[in-house]
């Protein structure tokens, strides 16, 4: 059963993929955005009076957060390696953050090219505490592209 026109998406199933692997399926996206500058610049109209127009500038980069699970993600893990060693060369990957519908059919991509983790924090952890440990991932794109 697919979504019906006027549904919503829900927000508990998505995942990412790194060079079109899926290889996490994530907590928490924030921060997913797309931005670009604003030129403004004055002129006279025909008529004589003032007159101010925007035009769209240069996109800009942007970053994201996601927070995961701590599993034993080889693909994952290793990317995370790679960036904060500093190995651009093989450290920048097209990264894909998916959302699927309640069927784990993929409905949204959110394309990012030349993404790489730029910083990672874990957890608390803490002796006789019974929950998950995660890690929040700071992901940086030169460019982000909605499908």
């Amino acid at each position: 059963m697919s979504l019906q026109p006027g549904d919503s998406l829900t927000s508990h199933n998505f995942g990412l993929q790194i060079d079109g692997v899926m290889v996490e399926y994530l907590q928490e996206v924030s921060g997913l955005s797309i931005e670009q500058d604003v030129i403004e610049y004055q002129q006279v109209s025909s008529q004589g009076k003032p007159v101010t127009k925007k035009l769209p500038g240069v996109k800009k980069a942007g970053t994201c957060t996601v927070v995961r699970g701590m599993t034993q993600s080889a693909a994952f893990n290793q990317w995370i390696t790679q960036s904060v060693n500093g190995q651009m060369s093989t450290a920048r990957k097209n990264a894909t953050i998916m959302v699927m519908d309640y069927m784990n059919t993929p409905v949204k991509r959110y394309n990012m090219r030349n993404a790489w983790c730029s910083k990672v924090d874990t957890s608390t952890v803490k002796a006789g505490e019974a929950s998950a440990l995660t890690e929040t991932v700071t992901i940086t794109f030169e460019e982000l592209v909605i499908e």
